[in-house]
Formats: C-alpha cells, structure tokens, sequence
C-alpha cells in the first residue's frame, strides 16, 4: 500500500529537523551495518535514527 503525504505527515515532518520521514533504507542500512563484521569491536551504543527529533 503507497500512501500519499496528508496533512497529518506534514505537520509530523516539520517537527523533524531533517523535514522529512526516514525510509525504511536507511533503518535497513544501520541494521545492516551492526549485524556485519565491520562492527565486531562494538559493545553497546545507542543509535537515535530519528532525523534529529529526539524527546527523550
């Protein structure tokens, strides 16, 4: 299902800094990265994929 962008994910997207929704690619990606080898030296972090809109 394609969803087009509605008042609702407007008013969302400017409460972001990037003024924009993350694509699944990129959570994909960030997954992809920490399930690899290239990170093996890691032992915990915390990855805020938020595009800046952290309320914590």
């Amino acid at each position: 299902m394609v969803r087009r962008p509605g008042a609702h994910h407007a008013a969302v997207c400017l409460l972001i800094p990037m003024r924009r929704i993350g694509r699944p690619e990129e959570v994909a990606e960030l997954v992809a990265f920490l399930a690899s080898d290239r990170v093996s030296f890691c032992t915990g972090a915390v990855y805020d994929i938020s595009g800046g809109r952290a309320t914590y």
